[in-house]
């Protein structure tokens, strides 16, 4: 089954990264944010990927036709320019990735419409390039095929941006620093389709307006609910919190049996 990523915004509140990159190729450590939503897919076992591209797509591109080499020792002759490959030091030599141009201007709906011609299974996920969680997939998968919906979103309670007070009269009575938010749920940006959707696409929709709205009237949207670890790198607060959970070992978008222990 493959796995749309959307890669094409322009990041505008990142400007200080996005002047230079797209948004999914800011590190996280020393991986682009982009590795890492692969990463947890490929842990679940899928590892055939839709880039959707827009803004400096060529960077990405350049990511993955280097990817390889950066990741090897090997040997130019340099009067053929002449390469021999040798040792190979990464675990994703079975990654299937697709490089889609869709747009520099395009909404979020038409770019899942114009990479139609790439899905051949009944199914396919979709997510956003800048999102980490550690949602059980195949979990997530066996609840769409069980519900029987042309679509699923995962819905998440994100994290409060400051800390909750509790006041008792003019006394503090608990302090908690930004807790996740109890009441209210939120798109956390990890989808399931059938390929029925891109009847209720058009290349100039915004999939979270008409076509999701269409689709719950008809009562065609299924959620499931996950209540663990997300995170959406909106701001450069949440870059920061990202590569601070990175530096602590154990992100909490990874599987225990990833975490590092050194």
């Amino acid at each position: 089954m493959k796995t749309v990523i959307l890669c094409g915004g322009l990041g505008t509140r990142l400007r200080e990264e996005t002047e230079f990159r797209p948004k999914p190729m800011i590190a996280i450590g020393d991986k682009p944010i982009l590795w890492h939503i692969m990463r947890n897919y490929s842990s679940h076992g899928f590892k055939e990927f839709v880039l959707c591209l827009g803004y400096k797509g060529e960077v990405i591109k350049n990511y993955f036709l280097e990817y390889d080499l950066v990741h090897s020792d090997w040997t130019i002759r340099l009067g053929t320019k002449e390469i021999t490959r040798h040792s190979v030091f990464h675990d994703e030599s079975d990654w299937q990735v697709t490089l889609a141009e869709t747009g520099l201007q395009t909404m979020t709906g038409g770019r899942i419409k114009r990479i139609e011609k790439y899905i051949d299974g009944e199914n396919f996920m979709m997510t956003y390039g800048d999102g980490l969680a550690n949602i059980n997939i195949r979990d997530l998968l066996k609840f769409h095929a069980d519900r029987g919906k042309i679509a699923t979103v995962t819905a998440v309670r994100p994290i409060a941006r400051f800390g909750e007070i509790s006041v008792d009269g003019d006394l503090v009575e608990s302090f908690r620093e930004k807790p996740q938010i109890e009441s209210g749920w939120i798109n956390g940006g990890f989808f399931v389709f059938r390929k029925e959707i891109f009847d209720y696409l058009d290349e100039a929709c915004v999939l979270e307006k008409e076509p999701m709205e269409r689709l719950a009237r008809e009562r065609q949207l299924a959620v499931y609910k996950h209540t663990g670890y997300w995170r959406c790198m909106d701001t450069y607060r949440d870059l920061e919190a990202l590569n601070l959970d990175w530096r602590s070992g154990h992100p909490g978008w990874l599987i225990p049996s990833e975490w590092k222990t050194e």
